[in-house]
């Protein structure tokens, strides 16, 4: 145990020197050291240091770089993305740039949280992600990358999904039939478009049913429109005999309402 002690005692005054030695050099080399023993904390500490020193010079490359990676591997991802960016725009004709870009949206992908809270990182990770595949198309991340945009999308759409749900639960109606229009021109490939469609009719119904009665023709008429676009998506749905019948009780007050 005293063995133990001393060799971590020694270690840490090793450190703390370095940290305090106003050598530039040697605390980068040092700082190089604790990196690639991944010791990232006092890595990062070390860089943090001398980041100013080295800008403009041979160094500063591969010291922003492995700085914006200490970050990364302390699972900081936001601070992580913000340097994997910062090191894109700095050295922007560096052979290490294409990996930065991947690592920007990568780290905003790992920032995504569960689909009811705020997308704000999902969407980043989805346009960064974009980005990176544009710039560099033979890239051999490629299909790894299309595979995570298309999950951070499948929770953009769930999100939408939800809401228009919670607007239809909750007798707000308008706005269920235009979150979920909007959701099917987001994500025309959607796996629900027949559940959508016929909730976007049902929705319209319900919003006619309850307006008054100056807008009730307007809003009839409009819920037969979507019908109709329903109709002609999936003829054969299991939604089409309570379809159908919401149809015809938009026709019967129609009708009533043109005497």
């Amino acid at each position: 145990m005293v063995f133990f002690f001393i060799i971590s005692t020694a270690c840490r005054t090793e450190f703390e020197r370095i940290r305090t030695s106003n050598d530039p050099d040697k605390v980068y080399e040092k700082a190089v050291e604790y990196y690639e023993i991944q010791e990232y904390l006092k890595a990062q500490t070390l860089l943090e240091l001398i980041l100013n020193n080295f800008r403009g010079t041979a160094k500063a490359e591969d010291l922003y770089f492995k700085y914006a990676f200490t970050h990364y591997y302390m699972k900081n991802y936001l601070l992580a993305a913000h340097y994997f960016d910062n090191f894109s725009n700095t050295f922007n004709s560096s052979e290490l740039r294409e990996e930065a870009d991947y690592m920007r949206g990568y780290s905003n992908y790992l920032l995504s949280p569960n689909h009811r809270l705020d997308q704000e990182y999902t969407q980043k990770s989805i346009e960064q992600f974009q980005l990176y595949v544009n710039t560099y198309p033979n890239s051999e991340r490629t299909d790894a990358i299309n595979k995570l945009i298309d999950e951070a999308r499948s929770k953009l759409e769930q999100k939408e999904y939800d809401q228009g749900i919670l607007y239809f639960d909750l007798r707000n109606y308008n706005s269920a039939v235009h979150t979920f229009e909007n959701l099917l021109k987001d994500f025309p490939e959607t796996a629900n478009a027949q559940e959508i469609r016929f909730l976007i009719f049902k929705a319209a119904y319900l919003l006619a049913e309850n307006s008054f009665y100056e807008r009730q023709l307007e809003r009839y008429e409009e819920a037969l429109e979507k019908y109709a676009s329903f109709k002609k998506k999936f003829p054969a749905s299991s939604y089409m005999v309570e379809a159908r019948d919401l149809e015809q009780k938009s026709r019967s007050r129609l009708k009533l309402l043109t005497q």
